[in-house]
């Protein structure tokens, strides 16, 4: 098999419609299933805080409205959960 190392003009214009490498769709989101059990014992209107460490676990519907402490590596970042954070990432939220 021979490499190339150019590419043509049809994949640069690919690479550039591609923004970032997502998660395989076959895989779906992660979701930290400690964190998944710790909410299904809250309510809606609940107002304990949740500490986790779990950056990489994705924003789900069942998540809005609870307030989450999230690890930054050094401090614990309160981050509330809107509508519109649902699909992204907790450590997105905490700088």
């Amino acid at each position: 098999m021979v490499r190339q190392a150019y590419c043509t003009a049809e994949e640069k214009e690919k690479a550039k419609e591609i923004k970032t490498m997502a998660r395989s769709l076959k895989k779906g989101p992660y979701i930290d299933e400690n964190l998944q059990n710790r909410l299904k014992n809250r309510k809606l209107g609940d107002k304990t805080v949740l500490k986790t460490w779990s950056r990489r676990a994705t924003i789900t519907p069942e998540m809005v409205g609870f307030t989450f402490e999230v690890h930054n590596g050094k401090e614990f970042i309160p981050v509330r959960v809107a509508e519109d954070m649902v699909g992204h990432k907790l450590g997105e939220f905490s700088p």
